[in-house]
C-alpha cells in the first residue's frame, strides 16, 4: 500500500471510477487534448479529485492556456503532491492528489500569470463543485 490517507485495491478503484478515469488516475494516463468537459468551464467553484473528493483547485486560479486541458496557476496548498516524472523521454513534474495519489497531470513553469506556473490537468481526474 501507499503512504496516502486513502488506499484502495485496484478492484475497489475500478468499481468506483469509469474505465477512462481509472486509466488516468490510477495508471497515469492522459486524455486527448480538447476532449474534457472541464477544459472550457469557467464557472465559480472548486475542482476536486474525482477519486476521493479532495479539493485541489479553486476556479479563481483557472485560466485558458490554449493547451487543451484545464489549466490552473495555483493549487490548494498541501492538497497536491509533486513527483519527478522521467517517462516518455522527458523530465517533468507530475502532480498527484495528496490524499489518494491519483494522477492529475503535470505542472510547468511557463504560465502566463504572475505565478509563472501552469498546472495542466486531465478533466477526467477532476470533479467540479459549483459555488
Amino acid at each position: 500500500m501507499s503512504n496516502y490517507k486513502i488506499n484502495k485495491t485496484e478492484p475497489e478503484w475500478k468499481s468506483q471510477l469509469t474505465e477512462d478515469q481509472f486509466r488516468i488516475l490510477r495508471k497515469k494516463g492522459t486524455e486527448s487534448p480538447y476532449s474534457g468537459d472541464l477544459n472550457n468551464n469557467f464557472e465559480n467553484g472548486t475542482y476536486e479529485c474525482a477519486g476521493c473528493k479532495n479539493t485541489l483547485f479553486d476556479s479563481a486560479s483557472k485560466f485558458d492556456s490554449g493547451c487543451g486541458w484545464p489549466s490552473f496557476d495555483a493549487s490548494i496548498k498541501g492538497n497536491v503532491d509533486y513527483l519527478l516524472d522521467k517517462s516518455h523521454g522527458m523530465v517533468r513534474t507530475e502532480i498527484v492528489c495528496s490524499s489518494c495519489g491519483g494522477h492529475l497531470g503535470h505542472v510547468f513553469n511557463d504560465g502566463p500569470t504572475e505565478t509563472g506556473t501552469r498546472y495542466c490537468v486531465n478533466s477526467l481526474s477532476l470533479d467540479f463543485k459549483k459555488k
